[in-house]
């Protein structure tokens, strides 16, 4: 366990450490927020939506959360490069527990910038509901692992730091954009609503906007379920991927 936790104290201590990656990292939220939610607020209120802030929100932390956790993969290939990589994998440590750490660390700091984009949010005039933050926390934490694990297991078998990051937006994107981040789900035509559905992003997203306004299109334990089952899927491929990393 020490192994593990020395490994997610690094990821914290790099993300604590850079402040114009934490800076840099809230720009496109709040550029989302801002554009999207007040711009397009009033023909959401006039569609009888009600505040289109407070729908749009918890989609924009969750987006938050996926690009910071996909993105952690990136530091498995600077390792490589660099050669920390080698002298972790030497190591007599499992390199099971290796990719935990690494998982638990890009996961905690993915969380950690959701946090900070939800305090904006509140800035711009967000309103959550507290009693269920805890509910919240926990997706925010469940849809970090799922995609940090994601982005380590690509990361693992590529060795082009150019290619991981277009391999990233390729698939990013549209798991962001046909989430439900962004417009409600209810209504979609058949074929948009089966590739929602078979999102993974989708049950974050429903999830924390669940936790956060109350409003949910999936059931909750269907939200909680998929994103389990997907994590732990994701754990053991990346975790099988990473072990067939050369030294």
């Amino acid at each position: 366990m020490s192994a593990i936790y020395i490994l997610w104290l690094r990821q914290i201590k790099r993300y604590l450490r850079s402040r114009a990656r934490i800076i840099g990292s809230v720009g496109q939220p709040l550029l989302f927020l801002i554009a999207l939610g007040f711009g397009f607020g009033p023909v959401y209120a006039r569609a009888g939506g009600g505040n289109f802030l407070q729908f749009l929100a918890p989609g924009i932390i969750a987006m938050t959360i996926l690009f910071t956790a996909v993105f952690t993969g990136v530091e498995v290939l600077w390792d490589k490069q660099f050669g920390f990589l080698k002298e972790t994998l030497v190591a007599p440590v499992s390199r099971v527990r290796i990719v935990f750490g690494r998982t638990l660390g890009g996961a905690t700091v993915a969380t950690l910038q959701g946090v900070i984009v939800l305090l904006i949010a509140m800035l711009a005039g967000f309103r959550p509901a507290l009693a269920t933050l805890p509910a919240a926390l926990l997706f925010a934490v469940l849809t970090g692992l799922l995609f940090t694990a994601m982005g380590t297991a690509i990361a693992s078998v590529l060795e082009d730091m150019q290619g991981f990051q277009l391999i990233m937006n390729f698939l990013v994107m549209p798991l962001f954009f046909l989430s439900g981040a962004l417009f409600p789900l209810k209504g979609l035509p058949r074929a948009l609503a089966i590739v929602v559905t078979a999102n993974p992003f989708a049950y974050g997203v429903d999830g924390l906007r669940w936790a956060l306004i109350g409003q949910s299109h999936f059931p909750l334990t269907l939200d909680l379920g998929v994103l389990t089952a997907i994590t732990v899927l994701l754990l053991g491929v990346g975790a099988w991927l990473f072990t067939r990393i050369e030294v």
